[in-house]
C-alpha cells in the first residue's frame, strides 16, 4: 500500500492525497489553496502520471477539497469521481463561483493564466461524477456490492462537517483504510454529528485541524449558543447591529438555523437578516435537501422561514446600516473584496457596532488580524484602504465544524490503527497528535507525510 501527500506543504491548504491499495490507484480530494495563486495554489498532480488513476473520491464540497477538481479530471479524463448527491450539488455551485472569482482576480491582480479552468471545463468535469449513497459498499467500478466479498471496495460514512460530507472506508483484501476528510463528532445546530466505523483499522488517514488547542473547560454547544444570543441582545441594546463573517457553505446555514431557534423560542425578535448571493444559492440546496438524514431540523426551510435579504457588493457600499440588524456575510476570513470585508469597513471604527467571529480565521487574514487587534489599535482591512481605529465590540464563539482534538484522539484509540497518517493541520497540530498517539498507542506507527514523498504503509 502506497501513500503520497500531494499538498505542497503540511498545512490546511489544497488537500489532495494519492493512495494505492490492492492495485487500485486513488486520489482523495482535489483542493485549491485559498491564499495562493497559480501552480502554488493547486496540489502537485505532476507527481501522478496522466491517465493512471482508477478513482477520485471527494469527501465534501469546501474549496480546499474540491477547488482543483476540473484540473485533475483534465489530466485524468478516464477516471470516475465518487461523491454524495449533496456534495455533487454543492460542488457544482462552488466550482462555477470559483471561475467567477478567478476571472475577477485575473483583472485585479494581473494573473495572465487565470482562470485556471473555465465554466465549460467545470461542466465537463461534472460528466465524470458518480453519485453514491452512504452506508453501502461499492466497487471501484461504481457497482453496488453485498456486505461480503473480498474485492476492493469502498463505503461512505457521515462525517458531520457540512451537508454531504463523508469519511471513506476502503477494503482491499485483508486491509482496511479509513480517510476521515473533515469531521465533527459533536452535533451542530443543523448538522448531525459524524457516524464513523469503530472497527479496528489497518490505516487511518485523519484530519488534525484543531490539534493546536484544547477544548475549553466546561464547554458545551448549548452554552455557547446561549452566550451568542445574549451577545446579540447586548449589541442591540447598545443601539447597533451585528456583523457575522461566515463561510458561504456550511457556516451560513448553521447560523441561520441558530437564529431560527432563537426566533421560534421567542428569545429574539424577527429582526432583519442579510446574506450574500453565494450563500443564497447554497442555502437553496440546503432547503431542497432539508429532509436529508444528516440534518437535524428535518424539513426546515431556512430561506422561507427567515426571509433574509440578499446583498451584493454594490448594496454593501450604499445600504444604510441601521440598528438591530444581523449581517451574516461571507467570507468567513473577511478576504479582501468580499461582502464581510466591505461591511467590516463600516463597523470597525463605530463603538455601537459589533463583529462576532464564529469560525476559524487564519491569523494573517483580515479577520484574524481584527480578532487579534487590541482595542483602539489602527487597522487596515484591505490593501490601500482607510486605516481605522478598532472601536467596535468583538466576540469569538466556538461553533467549529471540526471535531476538537480530544474527540479525534478518542476515535484513534477506539479504532486501534496499525498506522495513523496525520493530515490537514498546521505543524503545531500535527506535532500534538504525534505525541498524544505515541502515549496512547505506543505500538502505532505515526506518519506526518512530507509532501511529494512516497510512503509504504
Amino acid at each position: 500500500m502506497q501513500f503520497i501527500n500531494l499538498t505542497r506543504q503540511n498545512e490546511i491548504g489544497a488537500n489532495s492525497y494519492f493512495l494505492e491499495i490492492d492495485g487500485c490507484k486513488i486520489i482523495l480530494d482535489a483542493g485549491l489553496h485559498p491564499k495562493k495563486f497559480g501552480e502554488e495554489a493547486i496540489p502537485n498532480y505532476r507527481r501522478v502520471a496522466d491517465g493512471e488513476i482508477d478513482a477520485v473520491f471527494i469527501s465534501h464540497a469546501h474549496q480546499d477539497h474540491i477547488g482543483s477538481l476540473p484540473l485533475l479530471t483534465r489530466r485524468q479524463p478516464q477516471t470516475k469521481v465518487f461523491l454524495t448527491p449533496a456534495t455533487a450539488r454543492l460542488t457544482e455551485i462552488m466550482l462555477h463561483n470559483s471561475v467567477n472569482v478567478m476571472s475577477r482576480q485575473r483583472e485585479e491582480l494581473a494573473l495572465g493564466n487565470y482562470p485556471l479552468f473555465t465554466h465549460r471545463e467545470a461542466d465537463q468535469s461534472r460528466e465524470l461524477w458518480h453519485e453514491v449513497g452512504v452506508g453501502q459498499r461499492w466497487s471501484i467500478d461504481g457497482e453496488r456490492l453485498g456486505s461480503n466479498g473480498s474485492e476492493m471496495s469502498f463505503e461512505l460514512f457521515y462525517a458531520g462537517h457540512i451537508l454531504g460530507s463523508t469519511g471513506i472506508l476502503f477494503r482491499g483484501g485483508e486491509q482496511k483504510v479509513f480517510y476521515t476528510g473533515d469531521v465533527n463528532f459533536l452535533d451542530q445546530t443543523l448538522q448531525r454529528r459524524a457516524e464513523f466505523p469503530t472497527e479496528p483499522l489497518d490505516v487511518l488517514i485523519i484530519e488534525t485541524t484543531r490539534g493546536d488547542r484544547s477544548l475549553r473547560p466546561n464547554y458545551s454547544r448549548i452554552g455557547e449558543e446561549d452566550r451568542f444570543l445574549q451577545c446579540i441582545l447586548d449589541a442591540f441594546d447598545r443601539g447597533g447591529s451585528v456583523l457575522i463573517p461566515v463561510f458561504a457553505l456550511g457556516k451560513t446555514q448553521e447560523i441561520l438555523a441558530l437564529l431560527h431557534r432563537f426566533r421560534s423560542s421567542g428569545a429574539l425578535e424577527a429582526t432583519p437578516i442579510y446574506i450574500g448571493g453565494l450563500s443564497t444559492k447554497i442555502t437553496i440546496v440546503y432547503d431542497q435537501l432539508a429532509s436529508n438524514s444528516q440534518l437535524s431540523l428535518e424539513g426546515l426551510q431556512l430561506l422561507g422561514t427567515l426571509s433574509p435579504f440578499v446583498l451584493n457588493g454594490r448594496d454593501v457600499a450604499t445600504t444604510q446600516v441601521q440598528r438591530n440588524r444581523l449581517y451574516v456575510l461571507s467570507s468567513g476570513m473577511m478576504t479582501e473584496h468580499t461582502l464581510s470585508n466591505q461591511m467590516a469597513g463600516r463597523f470597525v471604527d463605530r463603538p455601537e457596532q459589533s463583529i462576532f467571529f464564529v469560525g476559524y480565521a487564519d491569523p494573517d487574514s483580515p479577520a484574524g488580524r481584527l480578532e487579534a487587534a487590541e482595542d483602539g489599535a489602527v487597522l487596515q482591512m484591505e490593501q490601500g484602504g482607510s486605516r481605522l481605529p478598532v472601536l467596535c465590540t468583538r466576540e469569538e464563539f466556538d461553533f467549529s465544524g471540526h471535531a476538537p482534538r480530544e474527540l479525534l484522539l478518542d476515535y484513534i484509540v477506539k479504532t486501534t490503527p496499525k498506522t495513523v497518517v496525520l493530515i490537514h493541520g498546521d505543524p503545531p497540530s500535527l506535532d500534538w497528535f504525534k505525541d498524544a498517539i505515541a502515549t496512547a498507542l505506543p505500538a502505532c506507527q505515526v506518519i506526518i507525510p512530507e509532501p511529494d514523498r512516497e510512503y509504504e504503509l
